[in-house]
């Protein structure tokens, strides 16, 4: 397959160091030699000095038998205006990054497919629902539906009051327990779990379940007592802030704190009159506690500065604050947030390149999550007639070592799998690997 990348800013890049170990013929494009220098030397792939809507570079870049053109600069204009130009001269399907969520409207969906650009993605927008299920599930560091929320797939930190510390987990199979256990991220070590591996203390678990047996796992985790979020304090007001504001359940109390006088004024104008506008610095103490921080359950840094949301997130948490979300752009931080115990971490990068690599997939997948926490994926395949995958029972089917099936969706039924359990045609099946080994998993599913 064929990827032509327009940015080799943050999007960009990551997508490109995701795509870069895989049997893909990638060619990155940027007006910046120095960010393409960087990305040449350390990565097998092309790289093109020339604007993302240059026609010559285009041309240059190959663009005719392009399968798939991306466009992730952080202007939005001129990723609309180079998938335009990319697709007239002869690239088979674009994306665009953009920052307008009017365009997402489903009334335009044709008109852009007009002129050429044919899927939009906003990073803002994903990264905003990723931390309303974080506030709404306080004690989950991630989560993720499958088929409408038929299948689920938890991350929860695992504290002293846990029922399943210590337990080999041989002894904690049964035909009737409720979950599937994919994986444990102990330190900087992700693991696929075997009979005789075991949960300890301060590991993240990502279990697969159903809805109804998510209190079950909140019980076993030991974090049945931690109280329900019903406010939440939003450090910044930038766009992410908006629509999380605007996507918070009406029962939740919401303040957002930002130091840009006129931005307040602008926020007042696009959010809820039940939200609380408050001009000022959220990294000051006095005034966290004087807008009531030890009585809010939830506290979401959103400023533009990783350290900055780590460390009041932290700060937070001293305060007593029982859910922490932090934006942290910055990739070599993610590591010392989980270390801090800063309680979720959004990255649009992740967000961004996770929903754009599901296109470039040949299988039928429909989602694909880039597990922040750990050096994993979890993906939803779905199964096709004939495929390998149905061959003989999970246990006989010889998947790749750091590869296992989590769960998988039946006539809109979730299903947990077993060793015998045998996949059928049309089925959804939810894979957990390491690393970015959904390539190698697509020849059970095709």
């Amino acid at each position: 397959m064929k990827i032509i990348i327009a940015g080799a800013g943050a999007v960009g890049t990551h997508l490109a160091k995701l795509l870069a170990g895989e049997d893909q013929d990638i060619i990155l494009i940027d007006e910046n030699q120095e960010r393409l220098g960087k990305m040449s030397s350390n990565l097998d792939m092309m790289t093109v000095n020339y604007s993302p809507t240059s026609i010559n570079g285009l041309k240059e870049a190959g663009v005719a038998g392009a399968d798939l053109f991306i466009a992730v600069t952080p202007d939005e204009s001129r990723n609309m205006t180079a998938c335009m130009l990319a697709n007239n001269l002869g690239a088979q399907k674009t994306v665009a990054r953009i920052d307008n969520y009017e365009y997402l409207l489903p009334k335009h969906k044709e008109f852009f497919n007009g002129l050429g650009v044919h899927s939009l993605i906003y990073p803002e927008m994903l990264a905003a629902k990723e931390i309303v299920d974080a506030v709404k599930m306080s004690w989950i560091k991630q989560w993720w539906e499958f088929a409408g929320g038929s299948l689920i797939m938890i991350g929860v930190k695992m504290k002293e009051q846990a029922e399943i510390l210590n337990v080999p987990f041989h002894e904690l199979g049964g035909q009737g327990i409720p979950f599937h256990i994919v994986a444990i991220k102990r330190g900087n070590e992700t693991i696929i779990p075997r009979g005789d591996d075991f949960v300890k203390l301060n590991d993240i678990v990502y279990f697969t379940t159903t809805k109804k047996y998510i209190p079950y796992i909140r019980k076993i985790s030991g974090r049945e007592n931690e109280a329900d979020v019903r406010s939440v304090m939003i450090m910044g007001g930038g766009r992410i802030a908006v629509r999380t504001a605007q996507y918070l359940p009406e029962y939740m109390k919401i303040k957002i704190i930002e130091i840009d006088e006129s931005r307040c004024n602008r926020l007042t104008e696009v959010v809820d009159d039940d939200v609380m506008v408050i001009n000022g610095d959220g990294r000051d103490m006095e005034l966290l506690i004087e807008e009531g921080i030890k009585n809010t359950e939830a506290f979401v840094a959103l400023t533009g500065n990783s350290e900055t949301n780590i460390l009041a997130c932290l700060a937070a948490k001293r305060m007593g604050v029982s859910k922490t979300v932090a934006e942290v752009e910055n990739v070599d931080y993610i590591s010392m947030a989980e270390s801090l115990d800063i309680g979720t971490v959004i990255n649009k990068k992740y967000i961004a390149a996770s929903h754009i690599y599901q296109m470039m997939l040949k299988a039928d997948v429909s989602n694909v999550k880039c597990l922040t926490f750990a050096n994993a994926d979890v993906a939803e395949f779905i199964v096709k007639e004939g495929s390998k995958i149905t061959k003989a029972p999970v246990k006989d089917i010889g998947l790749p070592k750091g590869a296992t099936i989590g769960g998988l969706i039946r006539n809109g039924e979730g299903i947990l799998v077993t060793g015998n359990t045998i996949i059928k045609k049309d089925d959804h099946v939810v894979v957990f690997c390491l690393g970015s080994m959904i390539k190698k998993l697509e020849k059970y599913f095709g």
